[in-house]
């Protein structure tokens, strides 16, 4: 029995990399059957493909009319699909959103590419980085010198794979309600600028300079920022409110006047040398004794290894292991219907005959399928 507040969902993953198969996973976690159409003769399932799990997997060659017909029979059944495919792809396939909702007018068409289904860049390639170049995101990221690439987090999975589950629940609700399908076109370029929008109300507040590491949150403010400690290990400070700017003077000893000048932007860079200067003092655990869950805001900057093991992680159960995987759990909580993961990363083809026969297939289609050659698993 699949568990979560999705459960009952029905979802068609049309196999990908990146912001696709994470979306995936969210709806999965959260107890969406989710049945994956891999393509035949691929060769994934490790444990460690983490963003993978929880799905059933059917191994289909699209290139097979047989096969084709099976996707949309499966569309028949489904509340919503997942494609992470460029533009026009699916309609080559003849899986395109005109020939799907046509079979079923409540579906809802998930589609992720990283320029949007129409605009001057829709059919080039690109990866994250080049996503969130063209929205400002990545122009505010980064050192004095230049900007940096903040992993793949805000164009794949913050402004791709989160917008795709949000717009695919929306259109799933709006659905229910009318009985009306339709497409949702998430870009990456677009849900990347819907992440900065509080930084583009700044900018008309005159609140933000376009010169990186001159402002209050991408590390310009002295209290807001990360520091090395004695011991080469980091930790990280967010002091912003004055009551919890005069908790860091008093944890950290400091008396220097100077200090008292928190929000005057000139005398930043000093004030973030003389800061260092305290925090090379003592290790990060000697801080994080003195300073960690207090009111400073601070915590300790950790890496993959260190992260699973931190008290709060472990308290909450942040963190799980899968066939010998540590990985994140399910996010977010729900008191009623919690989510857990439904399973770990399948083979391709795992579960090509139980989940057709499952969404209403017959034992003699699928013998056929087979005998064609469109079927794998």
């Amino acid at each position: 029995m699949r568990q979560g507040p999705l459960s009952g969902l029905r979802i068609i993953e049309f196999a990908g990399i990146g912001p696709g198969p994470f979306c995936g996973m969210l709806l999965s976690d959260l107890g969406a059957d989710v049945v994956r159409i891999d393509r035949k003769g691929g060769g994934r399932g490790a444990p460690s493909d983490v963003t993978s799990r929880g799905r059933r997997s059917v191994a289909l060659d699209l290139k097979s009319p047989a096969a084709v017909e099976t996707c949309l029979k499966l569309m028949e059944k489904a509340d919503g699909i997942i494609e992470g495919f460029r533009p026009g792809v699916m309609e080559r396939l003849g899986l395109g959103p005109d020939v799907a909702l046509q079979r079923n007018p409540k579906l809802v068409y998930g589609r992720m590419t990283g320029w949007g289904q129409h605009g001057p860049y829709a059919h080039a390639a690109g990866h994250d980085m080049n996503y969130i170049a063209i929205t400002g995101a990545l122009h505010a990221i980064g050192t004095d010198e230049k900007p940096v690439p903040p992993l793949n987090l805000v164009g794949d999975f913050g402004g791709g794979a989160l917008y795709l589950a949000f717009g695919l629940l929306a259109g799933v609700i709006h659905a229910r309600e009318t009985g009306r399908g339709q497409v949702v076109d998430c870009a990456m370029s677009d849900g990347a600028a819907s992440l900065m929008a509080m930084f583009y109300g700044f900018k008309a507040a005159g609140m933000w300079k376009e010169e990186r590491r001159t402002n209050l949150l991408d590390g310009g403010a002295h209290f807001y920022d990360t520091y090395k400690c004695a011991d080469g290990r980091w930790v990280s400070i967010g002091s912003i409110e004055p009551q919890f700017y005069a908790l860091l003077l008093e944890k950290t000893g400091i008396d220097d006047p100077d200090f008292q000048r928190q929000m005057d932007r000139g005398a930043w860079p000093q004030l973030r040398e003389k800061l260092a200067h305290v925090i090379a003092q003592k290790t990060r655990d000697e801080w994080t004794e003195i300073m960690g869950g207090t009111d400073v805001c601070f915590a300790p900057v950790l890496d993959l290894d260190e992260a699973p093991k931190h008290p709060h992680n472990v308290a909450r159960k942040t963190f799980v292991e899968v066939e010998g995987v540590t990985q994140p759990a399910p996010a977010p909580r729900f008191s009623a219907t919690p989510g857990r993961i439904q399973g770990p990363p399948p083979a391709i083809g795992a579960h090509s005959r139980e989940a057709l026969l499952e969404w209403g297939f017959s034992g003699l289609e699928l013998d056929d399928l087979a005998a064609a050659g469109a079927l794998a698993g």
